[in-house]
């Protein structure tokens, strides 16, 4: 089943939060689009199955045009600011408004993420940093009306019987991936603006030599980080030229789906863990009946989910995964290390045949104050890489790192140091984020 398009996303996510539409109808009616030849829409194949009335129809694409609007005028408006002039904005008059309300705003004003916390204002993250806004403090029972009323019946349900949920919210500006949850104060919740559109290497200020990646057909690309350092981003960027350039099936299990791939040259099929399957592993073990070329794993968290990326990668296809390490060494022994003792030496071999790279990446604040640069850890399955992790001596991997230049290969210290004596970022912050601070003194 191919991707559904923006518009068939949205139409969905506004008739379940109208309560007019269960989510079980809108994923039937979804994989029934998908083989459909003639142009329609997911409303119209609603109204067919008897599923949602015409007017009811109607009144949602008048919402999808006010939507439209909205996103334009956000566009528009773009006005990136520094932590010190985010505080200066005056949120007060949004206090008596919507979540959706403040999210337009700061994804105006280009933070990354909105805290709504009980006992104190609301915050944003811009540029790695957080920045209490302007606004008096949230009490207990607005912040939990506000944010179950972001819910559909069935993620209330969810919410209640859990005390958490993660989903993402489709507004007329945007999508934010969100997580609610209780604690010992009330309600609180967490959104992460989704940019727009899928990013370019060029957009994320991201080397050309990454595109290697995209040029191979079988094996295992690992991009790791710390969270919020934008792994999600460059998988993105990183599918997208595949799916310019070659005439394949791309599967993706992400949990949730932040950013929307429409098909292009592929059939692009995204599939969300708690929606359209129960978990990572057994995602992938459907999804190798399903054709693939390129399986996208969101993030590769346990034995299972693991073990079955490397299957995949064993059985020719190439699978893309994130995992929270900071580089290219820890993130090959975090792969082996997760497997019993008496069946490492044998997924060491597995991966040292498999792999065909690592990107470590962080964000690390600019010294304008008003955006993040990416530094990154480049390594490519060579040989001498394949031998060094078959033997156990990973520990070696920074060697090679260093002979590698000529291939596209750096060390993230080199990369920072770059930054550096660009002028890009300050020494202060290269200490902070450097893996050998002794360099930069």
């Amino acid at each position: 089943m191919g991707a559904p398009s923006e518009n068939d996303i949205l139409i969905g996510n506004l008739a379940i939060q109208s309560q007019l539409v269960s989510p079980d109808q809108v994923r039937e009616c979804l994989e029934l689009l998908a083989k459909l030849v003639s142009e329609t829409d997911l409303g119209q194949v609603l109204v067919r199955k008897g599923y949602l009335s015409e007017p009811h129809r109607r009144a949602i694409e008048q919402k999808l045009s006010q939507t439209r609007a909205a996103k334009e005028a956000v566009e528009g408006k773009i006005q990136i600011l520094t932590a010190a002039e985010l505080a200066r904005i005056d949120f007060r008059p949004l206090a008596d408004k919507a979540i959706a309300d403040y999210l337009m705003e700061v994804r105006r004003f280009g933070a990354s993420d909105l805290h709504f916390q009980v006992g104190s204002p609301p915050f944003a993250r811009t540029h790695g940093q957080l920045v209490y806004l302007n606004h008096p403090v949230i009490g207990k029972e607005v912040n939990e009306a506000r944010v179950r009323e972001l819910l559909s019946a069935e993620e209330r349900s969810i919410f209640d019987e859990r005390g958490d949920i993660d989903f993402t919210l489709e507004t007329a500006h945007g999508r934010y991936r969100a997580n609610a949850f209780r604690h010992r104060k009330g309600v609180d919740a967490v959104f992460r603006v989704i940019p727009r559109k899928v990013p370019s290497l060029a957009d994320l200020h991201l080397p050309d030599v990454l595109k290697k990646f995209t040029t191979y057909r079988q094996g295992i690309i690992l991009v790791t980080g710390p969270t919020g350092s934008g792994k999600s981003s460059t998988l993105a960027a990183l599918i997208d030229i595949i799916n310019q350039e070659q005439r394949d099936h791309i599967v993706t299990v992400e949990d949730p789906i932040e950013i929307v791939i429409p098909s292009k040259s592929c059939n692009v099929s995204q599939r969300q863990v708690g929606v359209h399957t129960a978990d990572f592993h057994s995602a992938l073990r459907s999804a190798l009946r399903a054709d693939p070329d390129y399986i996208v794993v969101g993030e590769m968290r346990d034995l299972e989910t693991v073990s079955m990326a490397i299957t995949a990668a064993e059985t020719g296809h190439l699978v893309l995964g994130t995992l929270h390490t900071t580089n290219a060494v820890r993130s090959i022994d975090r792969l082996v290390d997760i497997f019993p003792p008496g069946e490492q030496d044998q997924v060491r071999s597995m991966v040292s045949e498999s792999l065909r790279g690592v990107v470590s990446q962080q964000l690390i604040p600019r010294a304008d104050g008003k955006a993040r640069e990416p530094a990154l850890e480049i390594m490519f399955a060579t040989s001498a890489v394949g031998n060094l992790i078959r033997e156990k001596k990973t520990f070696q991997l920074a060697s090679v790192l260093q002979t590698g230049t000529n291939l596209g290969m750096v060390a993230m210290d080199d990369s920072i140091a770059d930054l550096l004596k660009r002028g890009v970022i300050t020494r202060d912050a290269a200490l902070f984020h450097a893996e050998n601070p002794e360099r930069f003194e």
